[in-house]
């Protein structure tokens, strides 16, 4: 993605580049190498938690079809998960499943399925209004995650951007956000930047990456985030809320790395039309960036006609 930066953002950088209009917000380092920091980081530490697991034992997962149909299968313990599950199913319900629910508890697709368990796999339109609820929050949490991709990579060097955080999904509020601090101090965007934004935002998701989770202990996170000031605040507090208390659950999408509950819906292109409805300026270098999407399913009206909002 560091390729494809905004052309417009050139703008920005003749424009903001006086010491009367930059103020550095942290020591500005290329987000290709913050970014490549980041992937080695997260692939060492799955590759450890990967050679943990001494041999496959296997374990029975009992897939809950419609019409109370259902099926047994075979899988390997702490390694497959319901995205392999629906391999052994059929390809359309592989397309559809946004998120996946585990003995009752909504499970990422591509998250390893620890034991033996029931499991149904959930498109963008279920019938139970909970479940609706819960895969819609999956999805614009996802959809916030994406933003915070595009957005930090999307401004010229000399622009130190870092990303704070993105609120808990409201699912009635119809959009979703991003807040972001940026070391430009009269910046007002224009309908174009808007525009390049969502046609970046538009370009990454139909590249079909998919969300990899990994849960690491707190120390792991910090050194993954350690150019992050606000990251490295947040992250003690989030591992104290763990099951352990020690562990923080991270996310990959591509090449960028983030950190979120979860769950996420299993892949970008599950992401459908999407504009970027507004930049707000919360203080003097906060920017929330708000945009709104469709899930691609909701997109082709020949697949299932509304997005259900409960």
């Amino acid at each position: 993605m560091a390729g494809t930066r905004f052309q417009l953002l050139s703008t920005f950088s003749r424009q903001f580049s006086s010491l009367n209009n930059v103020t550095t917000v942290q020591p500005k380092i290329r987000i290709d190498e913050i970014r490549g920091r980041r992937l080695s980081i997260f692939d060492k530490e799955h590759k450890r938690q990967q050679d943990l697991i001494p041999r496959l034992e296997k374990i029975e997962v009992t897939y809950e079809g419609l019409n109370d149909e259902k099926t047994t299968l075979v899988m390997n313990k702490g390694v497959s998960t319901p995205y392999n599950c629906a391999q052994h199913i059929n390809e359309q319900l592989l397309k559809r499943s946004v998120v996946a629910e585990v003995n009752g508890e909504i499970w990422d697709m591509h998250r390893a399925i620890p034991a033996d368990c029931t499991l149904k796999l959930l498109h963008m339109k279920p019938e139970d209004p909970h479940q609706a609820t819960l895969v819609n929050k999956a999805f614009w949490r996802s959809c916030s995650f994406l933003l915070g991709a595009i957005v930090e990579s999307a401004f010229q060097d000399e622009i130190s951007v870092c990303l704070h955080s993105f609120p808990p999904a409201n699912v009635r509020s119809g959009s979703f956000v991003y807040d972001v601090q940026l070391n430009l101090n009269d910046w007002v965007p224009s309908q174009n930047d808007l525009r390049q934004i969502a046609a970046s935002f538009q370009k990454f998701v139909r590249q079909d990456h998919i969300f990899q989770r990994l849960d690491v202990d707190s120390s792991v996170a910090l050194k993954m985030f350690e150019d992050n000031a606000f990251k490295a605040e947040q992250i003690p507090h989030i591992a104290t809320k763990s099951s352990t208390g020690r562990s923080v659950t991270v996310y990959r999408v591509g090449d960028h790395i983030d950190i979120s509950r979860g769950p996420m819906i299993a892949s970008s292109s599950l992401v459908g039309r999407c504009s970027i409805a507004a930049i707000h300026k919360l203080n003097s270098k906060l920017y929330r960036f708000q945009g709104v999407a469709l899930p691609s399913e909701i997109h082709n009206p020949a697949r299932t006609p509304e997005l259900k909002s409960n």
